[in-house]
Order: C-alpha cells, then sequence, then structure tokens
C-alpha cells in the first residue's frame, strides 16, 4: 500500500531505483534515503524492539536511531542517512542486533 499522502506530489523520475524490502520488490526515487523509500513504500515500521514495539523513521537527520535496517547485509544502518542505490537489498530488524567489530561477549 503507497502513503503517497505523507509525500508532496513530484514529477516522475526519468529512472526508478529498483531494491528489495524483505525479498519483495520496492522502487524509489534517485536522491531518497533508504527511510524515505520504507516510508513511501508502506509506511510500516522498519525495525521492531526486543520486546516488539514497532519503531520508524522520526527525525531524517541520524539523531533518533529509530530508522535502525539491514543494509546489504550489514544490521544497524541508520536509513535517513543513506541513500538507495539499484539493488540494495533491505532487511526490517527485530530485536537485538550483534555489534559489528568481532568481538566476542564477555
Amino acid at each position: 500500500m503507497k502513503i503517497a499522502s505523507r509525500f508532496l506530489a513530484r514529477p516522475e523520475a526519468a529512472r526508478a531505483i529498483k531494491l528489495t524490502l524483505d525479498d519483495q520488490p520496492i522502487t524509489a526515487h534517485p536522491g531518497d534515503t533508504v527511510a524515505a523509500a520504507l516510508l513511501a513504500h508502506s509506511g510500516d515500521a522498519a525495525r521492531h524492539t526486543v520486546k516488539g514495539a514497532p519503531r520508524t523513521a522520526f527525525c531524517m537527520m541520524g539523531v533518533c536511531f529509530d530508522c535502525l535496517v539491514e543494509v546489504d547485509g550489514r544490521p544497524n544502518v541508520q536509513g535517513c542517512m543513506i541513500a538507495v542505490r539499484d539493488g540494495m537489498v533491505l532487511r526490517r530488524q527485530h530485536g537485538l542486533r550483534p555489534l559489528i567489530g568481532g568481538g566476542e561477549d564477555a
């Protein structure tokens, strides 16, 4: 379901960017961030907390961390801080994700 009413209408881009979200194809416009593409696609939560509470982009400027999403296999990426590109693979996060760094938990 498209949530077009949340955004100002803009002219159709000459070329739509194709990406996948949880193995489903979606499209975005050149210059969109991942967070904006997810909001424009459905408005659904980008992630769920450990307790199952839905979260989605809130500040759109990298402060709140509510837009964390897995991008091309890398967890905990701030969707509002990265531009979409063709072929990008996105996954919603559910619960905690390991920190990147290769360290073992003590």
